[in-house]
């Protein structure tokens, strides 16, 4: 029986004000998206609310889909 694979997220959008944002893993920082060459920053001011909740599962489930 093989470990399970831990899994992160890649992208993120605020639920509050739509900024979008992708793992650098060269970085190793979260960056803005530019979209249409206009970045998504949203707002400067918002307190953000990233959609990665209790539904995003961290460990790859291998026997999921036996």
């Amino acid at each position: 029986m093989s470990e399970p694979k831990l899994r992160t997220p890649t992208k993120r959008t605020c639920e509050r004000c739509g900024r979008v944002e992708r793992w650098d893993a060269a970085q190793t920082t979260w960056r803005v998206v530019e979209a249409d060459g206009e970045r998504q920053v949203g707002s400067p001011y918002c307190i953000h609310e990233w959609d990665i909740n209790g539904t995003f599962a961290p460990f790859e489930d291998k026997n999921a889909h036996a």
